[in-house]
């Protein structure tokens, strides 16, 4: 009798780590974002060695895979990072400072009220052109075209 519970249990056992690992029902979406107000105390700020960011929303719409905006605030001379190349297109809007983008190895600066286009798979770095920190907003979008690189 025992035998035929080792068997079983030998027998059930790698069923349930796979029901463990894959459950019967699959993880819920995320619910769409809807109208909604983001105020600017509320954002919960992240301190990074090149400044600061602030999350402000991040996740699908009702028409849209993803839509994402953070504000940044890049110290004086930092850089944004490594040059990357991002396969959604973007806008980034400088609230104050002076920003200087490298956007496919071309350079262009501006200044608050300024807004950058950025074309899906464009390579691009963002530095702190001032000497005063530099703010800006980055909104971006997937849809089911953007590319999945």
């Amino acid at each position: 009798m025992k035998s035929i519970h080792l068997r079983l249990f030998i027998l059930l056992c790698p069923l349930n780590l796979l029901n463990a690992q894959n459950p019967a029902t699959p993880p819920q979406p995320p619910a769409p974002l809807t109208s909604a107000v983001f105020l600017w105390e509320k954002h919960t700020l992240i301190t990074r060695p090149n400044g600061e960011r602030r999350d402000v929303f991040d996740g699908p719409t009702t028409t849209l895979d993803l839509a994402h905006c953070h504000i940044t605030t890049l110290n004086p001379g930092a850089n944004s990072g490594e040059p990357r190349r991002h396969p959604q297109e973007e806008i980034i809007i400088v609230k104050e400072g002076r920003v200087e983008m490298s956007i496919d190895g071309r350079l262009e600066t501006a200044g608050p009220g300024s807004v950058f286009f950025l074309a899906s798979n464009a390579i691009t770095r963002l530095r702190n052109a001032g000497d005063t920190p530099a703010i800006y907003y980055v909104i971006y979008t997937r849809t089911p075209l953007t590319p999945k690189n």
